[in-house]
């Protein structure tokens, strides 16, 4: 170290000297300018390289440069950026081959020509592993330069997964001939052939295992909606005859209601009725009823008294139907007892035709 750059560590020792950051910053900028001028603008201007904007677009860059002085007969260069060349050989258990590009090398032009394009390099890289290659000059490139710590050029690196990360397991470095560099590379991956396939049976195992917890998962789910179908066909049976049953029940009551109704009916109709005449009143009709159970029955009414009190006499009986109606005998015809729309006042006895003796038949029309 100069007497000058030890009298700027000393100074920054002792920072009293200096009543503000800013002075010492002018400090070492002026300190150096003199012993190294291209210091001063570095240390102004940071290099352009450190900051990545299109990590793709300078990896497809490089590839179009190579092949316009290179040409076209190349390793298969993976268009991409480093991160997902990582993540493609980790996801494919690949050996992942990067070669990072020196422009201004010595040896640089002499490695791409007698080297890398040459026919039985291309044939070994292509078969056997991703390559991934960019030039140290554009961001991707600088900043893989700066993960990788190359020491000179051409720089080649493989890589692979080993104890479950992307590690660098080989560096080559400097000129190497077509035989020498598959030589190497061979070496590299027959000594980390064993560390591939444990991770290839790991992964494998792993797979199973999903596999097979993915295949009881499935069976669980698919057991599981057996039994919710199970289930839910239960419910919807218990449903099913619940509602039947109160379907059922709910018609028991109406049936009954209606059946109360209709005896309080019957009995209101009977206290209604007026009291049968006497046998010797000369107004009496002796009337004999035929009931749809062949059972007669027998009543006086009189010749102004309308069909309806018939009608009545007969409906507060329990062994006539619910619904009947009045039928003579010859001829044939239907008293009209119950009160219509062209007839609101049923007839009378008498202006219906019945003789002092008569005897009549109860229809059944309740199923009609």
């Amino acid at each position: 170290m100069s007497r000058k750059e030890c009298r700027v560590c000393l100074t920054l020792l002792h920072p009293d000297r200096f009543r503000s950051i800013q002075q010492t910053i002018e400090y070492i900028v002026t300190s150096f300018q003199g012993h190294n001028p291209g210091f001063a603008l570095r240390f102004i201007r940071p290099d352009p390289r450190g900051r990545v904007t299109d990590p793709v677009g300078d990896v497809v860059s490089f590839i179009h440069c190579f092949e316009e002085k290179y040409g076209r007969s190349h390793p298969v260069f993976y268009q991409g950026t480093y991160s997902q060349a990582l993540n493609d050989a980790k996801r494919e258990l690949r050996y992942l081959l990067v070669y990072l590009h020196g422009d201004d090398h010595q040896d640089t032009d002499e490695f791409c020509r007698s080297t890398l394009c040459t026919e039985e390099v291309i044939t070994f890289l292509n078969a056997r592993m991703l390559f991934w290659a960019c030039s140290t000059s554009k961001p991707e490139g600088y900043r893989v330069s700066q993960a990788l710590r190359e020491n000179t050029y051409p720089f080649l690196a493989m890589i692979m997964l080993k104890d479950r990360k992307m590690t660098v397991v080989g560096r080559l470095e400097g000129l190497i001939q077509p035989e020498d560099l598959i030589n190497q590379l061979t070496f590299i991956m027959d000594a980390n052939q064993t560390y591939l396939m444990s991770e290839r049976l790991e992964r494998e195992e792993r797979n199973q295992t999903q596999v097979l917890r993915q295949q009881q998962d499935e069976a669980y789910l698919a057991s599981l909606r057996a039994d919710q179908e199970k289930d839910r066909k239960k419910r919807e049976e218990q449903e099913q005859r619940r509602q039947e049953e109160e379907k059922v029940r709910q018609s028991a009551l109406a049936e009954e209601r209606r059946r109360q109704t209709l005896e309080e009916e019957k009995e209101r109709k009977s206290e209604c009725l007026p009291p049968e005449p006497p046998a010797d009143d000369p107004e009496s009709v002796k009337i004999s009823f035929k009931l749809p159970n062949d059972t007669r029955v027998e009543r006086r009414f009189l010749f102004g008294q309308s069909l309806t009190v018939i009608y009545d006499f007969l409906f507060s009986l329990k062994e006539t139907p619910e619904k009947f109606q009045i039928v003579t005998n010859f001829p044939r015809r239907v008293l009209p007892c119950l009160p219509t729309e062209e007839q609101p006042n049923p007839p009378t006895l008498k202006e219906a035709g019945l003789s002092r003796s008569e005897v009549l038949f109860v229809q059944d029309l309740t199923d009609d």
